[in-house]
């Protein structure tokens, strides 16, 4: 998709240069990890064949690879390679219910049995009730657990409420290894939704270990109806063909950038439709529930990923604002552009197709390592 130039805009802001990134794109001998360092993008196929072997060696810290040049001058020609999603190998993984504010929403769907004309009236009943006691209790706690009597003895527990803040984060597989979309690709929403929204977070990328090793923006695309008619449909509002968006790049940790500008950061949402419509939105990770090195904690305790993980922390932005009609809130559009975008991990731009328009998944695991074979990268010598 060439609806989109990249440009040194789409990098964190500041002195973005000075820090290190994870990517990768698609050559014409097949999809290609990169790094970026100095503002300078390398090949590093011949040291690690895949993002998630480049991570497991920890290959920032080896030889760069093949230089490819600047990395806003590599992306922004007419011959520019396609900016793939920085994952491949890894399980893509999501936390949700992680902000006060989605937990309401998540109930107000449920109670709403996913009819967006009947949020509004739920939504005030919801907020006036538990609006305050959510936003300043401690999941897990026994402030918590009193809350949560409470509740159930007013008939007004849900599912939603117990992972917001009971002991347990919920944790779910967002999406199959090479699936996620990158910079500038269509994102699919399901064609038989009719309440849906995009959701700008933050992904912690950790090695086989559980350790975080950087951060990256993603769009966990998601269906209010289908979740709200059950939380048994999760896995279809979730994972359909491109409903998963991730990058530009993974921002690497390192002496510019830690998990404290994680925990810091604010991630900002513009949606733009070709009716005119704009809808502005900002989600600040200092009021996450529950804390990302806890969330990671709990994704990998159970639990083995030997070529990685990525975690979506959840959002806190949940649109009910009306698009059209008064009281149905907000859905998409086809052809919305959104762009998610923070000062410490750049933008993410994609524009909305359904998931039935949306280019087919048709690469995959078995692709992927005939590819590699077939370009020789898959000897041990080329793997650190």
């Amino acid at each position: 998709m060439k609806d989109f130039v990249f440009s040194a805009s789409d990098m964190p802001e500041g002195d973005w240069r000075r820090s290190l990134y994870l990517g990768r794109i698609e050559t014409a001998a097949g999809p290609t990890p990169i790094l970026i360092r100095d503002g300078i993008a390398y090949d590093v196929s011949r040291i690690a064949p895949t993002s998630a072997d480049l991570v497991r060696i920890r290959g920032w810290r080896k030889t760069a690879g093949t230089v490819l040049g600047p990395i806003e001058t590599l992306l922004s020609g007419a011959q520019a390679p396609t900016l793939l999603s920085p994952l491949d190998l890894q399980c893509v993984k999501a936390a949700g219910v992680t902000f006060a504010v989605s937990a309401i929403e998540r109930v107000i769907e449920e109670r709403a049995r996913g009819d967006a004309a009947a949020a509004a009236a739920v939504r005030d009943r919801l907020e006036a009730r538990i609006g305050g006691s959510i936003r300043s209790v401690v999941p897990g706690s026994e402030d918590a657990a009193a809350l949560k009597a409470t509740l159930i003895e007013e008939g007004m527990w849900s599912q939603y409420l117990e992972v917001a803040i009971g002991p347990d984060a919920e944790v779910f597989t967002k999406a199959p290894i090479l699936s996620t979309m990158g910079w500038g690709a269509e994102i699919g929403i399901r064609s038989d939704s009719s309440w849906n929204n995009p959701e700008p977070e933050i992904l912690i990328l950790a090695d086989r270990d559980g350790v975080a090793v950087g951060a990256t923006l993603g769009n966990d695309v998601n269906l209010r109806d289908f979740e709200g008619r059950s939380a048994l449909l999760l896995g279809k509002a979730k994972d359909n063909n491109a409903s998963c968006a991730i990058g530009p790049f993974v921002r690497l940790f390192d002496e510019t950038f830690s998990m404290d500008d994680v925990r810091a950061a604010q991630v900002d949402l513009l949606i733009e439709g070709t009716d005119g419509y704009r809808l502005a939105g900002t989600s600040s990770m200092a009021q996450i529930s529950r804390d990302p090195d806890n969330l990671l904690a709990q994704t990998m305790s159970e639990h083995q990923y030997p070529d990685g993980v990525a975690l979506f922390l959840g959002t806190l932005f949940a649109p009910v604002e009306d698009r059209d009609d008064p009281g149905r809130g907000f859905t998409h559009k086809m052809g919305d552009v959104v762009t998610i975008s923070t000062p410490t991990l750049g933008r993410l731009v994609n524009r909305v197709t359904t998931s039935k328009e949306a280019a087919p998944w048709t690469f995959g695991v078995s692709d992927l390592m005939r590819n590699l074979a077939g370009r020789q990268l898959l000897s041990p010598t080329n793997q650190g």
